[in-house]
């Protein structure tokens, strides 16, 4: 079967691999549509510390059941539309124990730690995968990247109280900004891109900030009653948005890290103990923000403006060189199987 494989820094191509069987506690999905995300360009790019090439990218999914082992429950059919959990949890680490798998020390992401989803057939423990109802095959590729999102307010405690500010309108940011916008709270989108901006707005932003062009500490300020916002989410990665997100929220504020800076960053940190601040991490996403999303879609939420593009296999080395030259205007580009 056709598979699409990222073999070296810059070099991306279509191979021929061979099909999965499936044991009894497998299920093997026939793969509709994958999504691209940050960590697949770090990889095209050579930049991605957690990947060994050669490897099978993908972990956004959208797929239908093809086929199941004999000790699969009969909640999962042939022909049901589906999406996976591409995350594995050891059951025995610390974050397991404490009821945290997304967070398992030795979690293993489809397409990161180990080949992924961007073939045409896959097979996987029953357990991972999650059936969708009302939701296309396509759709189901976005449900994924918007749960890490959904999981950051999670961990932000978010309320109709609270004043949020989203740092990054990539696909990721978005899924914090319709999260957060359904918990009843103000949020404040901040980006560097205008049409970024504008699509943080349709789907749940009370205000935008293009941090290139506004005083971004007046601009929160304004917006928050001279307060500054309740809770920061940061969806960047960037060493200044890192500093910005502590500086900018308000005392007794929330602060959530879902990117991570790729160097060594200084911090004021007089600011964690006189803002008395809750500093969290935010990494992958649980069941329940996988079930959150599903819902949301479901109940008629459109994300075909998160979707930059869709292409077949044989276009996808050209998607990617496209994303590398020019990654501020993308959010997602679907793989079509």
């Amino acid at each position: 079967m056709k598979a699409i494989q990222i073999k070296e820094a810059g070099k991306l191509e279509v191979v021929d691999v061979e099909m999965p069987e499936i044991s009894a506690d497998e299920v093997l999905l026939k793969i509709n549509y994958v999504g691209f995300c940050g960590s697949d360009l770090n990889t095209f790019r050579g930049l991605n510390p957690m990947v060994q090439l050669p490897i099978i990218p993908g972990h956004e999914i959208g797929a239908t059941i093809a086929s199941v082992g004999s000790n699969v429950p009969d909640s999962l059919k042939p022909g049901m539309v589906v999406t996976v959990n591409p995350y594995t949890n050891c059951g025995e680490c610390a974050s397991c124990k404490a009821g945290q798998p997304n967070a398992c020390e030795h979690n293993q992401t489809l397409g990161v730690q180990r080949n992924g989803a961007m073939k045409e057939y896959l097979a996987l423990p029953w357990q991972k995968v999650i059936p969708t109802e009302g939701v296309s095959t396509r759709d189901c590729a976005m449900i994924e990247p918007m749960s890490v999102g959904f999981h950051a307010v999670n961990r932000g405690a978010v309320t109709d109280k609270d004043s949020v500010v989203v740092f990054g309108c990539g696909m990721i940011g978005l899924g914090a900004i319709v999260a957060a916008s359904l918990r009843g709270a103000k949020v404040i989108a901040v980006d560097l891109d205008d049409e970024k901006l504008e699509i943080a707005r349709k789907v749940g932003a009370t205000y935008s900030v293009n941090s290139m062009k506004e005083d971004l500490h007046t601009a929160l300020r304004k917006y928050t009653d001279g307060f500054g916002p309740n809770v920061a989410i940061e969806a960047v990665g960037n060493p200044h948005t890192y500093v910005s997100a502590i500086e900018e929220v308000a005392f007794a504020g929330r602060v959530v890290y879902i990117g991570y800076a790729k160097k060594d960053i200084s911090f004021q940190t007089k600011l964690f103990v006189q803002k008395e601040l809750t500093i969290r991490g935010s990494r992958n996403a649980m069941p329940e923000d996988f079930e959150a999303v599903i819902q949301r879609i479901e109940s008629g939420f459109d994300v075909s403006p998160f979707i930059s593009k869709v292409v077949k296999p044989e276009e996808a080395f050209n998607a990617m060189t496209e994303w590398d030259a020019n990654p501020g205007k993308v959010f997602r580009i679907l793989v079509e199987i």
